[in-house]
């Protein structure tokens, strides 16, 4: 049976391996530095987001701090695609996070839609 992870938990450990490939993206100057600060910006602010909204005053603010958290999250899926693309890392060690951040994109977005179809009964 697959364990359920919380989304607040599963965005941070996301967050924890975007940081840690930005540092080894980071050792690098150039292209690889400029791409490091777009996907760190990006990467982190997903959780960020996705905390905040369980601190919410509203339902309307719940759904507004997770739109924000998937756009984030689809932005990062943009700098993971771009960073495979230009082959500036191992596809082998970028495919993992692309996935889970396909996956969180999922899951957020079927948050968002749940939310908005409870708030309209």
């Amino acid at each position: 049976m697959n364990e359920v992870i919380p989304i607040t938990d599963r965005t941070f450990d996301f967050a924890v391996r975007v940081v840690n490939l930005c540092k080894v993206l980071d050792e690098n100057p150039g292209v690889s530095r400029t791409l490091a600060k777009q996907l760190i910006r990006s990467g982190t602010s997903i959780g960020a987001n996705v905390e905040e909204s369980q601190a919410a005053q509203s339902t309307a603010d719940f759904i507004h701090k997770l739109e924000i958290a998937l756009k984030e999250a689809r932005e990062t899926r943009y700098w993971l695609r771009l960073l495979i693309a230009v082959e500036l890392f191992p596809d082998s060690r970028l495919r993992p996070l692309l996935n889970e951040a396909q996956e969180i994109i999922k899951i957020i977005a079927a948050i968002i839609v749940k939310k908005k179809q409870n708030r309209n009964k």
